[in-house]
C-alpha cells in the first residue's frame, strides 16, 4: 500500500479510504490510486481489509422472492451501483415461513455485511426490533417504517391518481382487485387500496365492498373467478383497477375471451408499469424499483461512511399515470357487462394458457351465445 501511495502522490490513508470505495474521496484522487494500483498490481485482500476496517464491503438484501419484476429490477440498479463502490451483493431469499423463522433466529447478515436493506418486507414489530440489533444501517425499501431509514413510492397518491383518472372518463362502478398471497407486499396493497377509496369520497361516489375483490397474481383460474363475482353484481363495474399489471392483464385476457370488449364495455387499469404493459397497451400507474433501489443504495453507502448520519431518512417517490389502449371514457348509453360474461369467464381460464391467444372459432361461438341469452332473460 505504501508503493501505491508514493506512486499516486498521496497517504496510506487516503489509498485504503480509495480502495475500500469510500465517498470520501475526490473522483482525481481515486482516479491516481486506481492508476497506481493498476500499474503495479497491486491487490487487496477482502479479509485482510476486514481485520484492519472492521468492515466486510458487502451490502446484504432481504427479499421476499426472486421471481418477481419488482425484486429483478430492483436488484439489476442496485448492483452496479454497489459494484462501482467496491462493495459486493449478498441476497437472502426469504420465500416461507421457516426460511424467515430461521434468518431471524441466526442473523447470518450480521457478520457478513456493512449494511442490510429489505425490500417489500412486512416485518412484525419483534422482527423490525432483531434488525434494529445487528449493529448495521438497516434500509426499508417499498416500505415505511417509523424512526427508520425508509425508500418507498406513494402508493395512496398513486392508486388515488389512479382513479380519478377513471372518475374523470365517466366511470362511477370502480371495482379494485386487490392481492392475495403476495409474500412482502401487504404494505403497498392496503395503501393502495386507501387512496382508491379516497378518491371515490372527495368524488362523492358511495363506497360499494361488493366492488372490491381478491385474486391471487399469476394464476388465471383465480383471476376469472374474481371477474365472474363482478360481473355477476346487480350493476357490474364499467372500469376495473388492479393493484398489479400482472392481475391487469389475466383480466384483460378473461375480458376478452368472453367477448366482452375492452375498454369499449370495460376499462382495465393497472399499477406497476411493468414491460407486459406496454406489450398489452395498458393503463397503469407507472413506479420505479429501479429508482428505488438506486437511491436505497446510495443511502447505505453514506450510512456505511457515516453512523451517526440520518438514521430516520424517509425518501418517497412519485408515481405517474400512464394512460394507454385500455381506458376510455364511458359510451354514452352504454350499459353494464351481462352478468353471463363471468360464467363464460371462468370457462375460459380452462381452455387454454396462452394470456395472448384468441379464443377458437368454437369457443367464440359459445361465448356469444352465453351473452346472447344472458341478454334475452333479462
Amino acid at each position: 500500500m505504501a508503493d501505491v501511495a508514493e506512486r499516486a502522490g498521496v497517504s496510506t490513508s487516503t489509498v485504503s479510504r480509495t480502495l475500500r470505495g469510500l465517498s470520501t474521496v475526490s473522483p482525481e484522487v481515486r482516479a491516481r490510486v486506481e492508476k497506481a494500483a493498476r500499474e503495479i498490481d497491486f491487490a487487496v485482500s477482502r479479509q485482510a481489509a476486514s481485520l484492519v476496517t472492521g468492515r466486510t464491503g458487502t451490502v446484504a438484501v432481504m427479499v421476499p422472492t426472486l421471481n418477481a419484476w419488482f425484486t429483478g429490477s430492483a436488484l439489476s440498479s442496485l448492483a452496479p451501483l454497489l459494484r462501482a463502490a467496491g462493495l459486493q451483493l449478498n441476497v437472502y431469499e426469504i420465500p416461507d415461513l421457516a426460511e424467515r423463522t430461521a434468518f431471524f433466529e441466526h442473523l447470518p447478515a450480521r457478520r457478513n455485511a456493512d449494511a442490510l436493506l429489505v425490500f417489500s418486507f412486512d416485518l412484525t414489530d419483534e422482527e423490525t426490533a432483531r434488525l434494529d440489533d445487528l449493529g448495521m444501517p438497516v434500509i426499508y425499501v417499498s416500505a415505511h417504517v417509523d424512526g427508520r431509514p425508509s425508500v418507498y413510492v406513494d402508493d395512496v397518491a398513486g392508486a388515488l391518481h389512479g382513479t380519478r383518472h377513471l372518475l374523470n372518463l365517466g366511470h362511477r362502478r370502480i371495482a379494485f382487485v386487490t392481492t392475495e398471497g403476495a409474500s412482502g407486499f401487504t404494505f403497498s396493497s392496503n395503501e393502495r387500496l386507501l387512496g382508491y377509496q379516497q378518491a371515490l369520497t372527495e368524488a362523492g361516489v358511495p363506497l360499494d365492498d361488493d366492488l372490491v375483490v381478491s385474486t391471487r397474481p399469476g394464476s388465471k383460474r383465480a383471476a376469472a373467478e374474481a371477474l365472474g363475482t363482478l360481473l355477476s353484481l346487480r350493476e357490474p363495474p364499467t372500469a376495473i383497477f388492479a393493484e398489479q399489471d400482472e392481475v391487469a392483464v389475466a383480466l384483460i385476457w378473461n375480458l376478452r375471451r368472453t367477448r366482452i370488449a375492452v375498454p369499449e364495455r370495460v376499462s382495465v387499469l393497472g399499477f406497476d408499469d411493468q414491460p407486459l404493459a406496454d406489450w398489452f397497451d395498458l393503463s397503469t400507474v407507472a413506479q420505479s424499483p429501479s429508482e428505488m433501489a438506486r437511491l436505497a443504495g446510495e443511502l447505505a453507502l453514506k450510512l456505511i461512511d457515516d453512523s451517526d448520519g440520518d438514521q430516520e431518512r424517509h425518501i418517497v417517490l412519485p408515481t405517474h399515470v400512464i394512460p394507454r389502449g385500455s381506458t376510455a371514457p364511458v359510451a354514452a348509453g352504454a350499459s353494464a357487462p351481462v352478468v353471463a360474461g363471468a360464467s363464460a369467464s371462468a370457462g375460459a381460464a380452462e381452455a387454454g394458457d396462452d394470456p395472448s391467444a384468441s379464443p377458437t372459432g368454437d369457443q367464440s361461438a359459445r361465448a356469444a351465445e352465453d351473452q346472447s341469452a344472458g341478454s334475452a332473460s333479462e
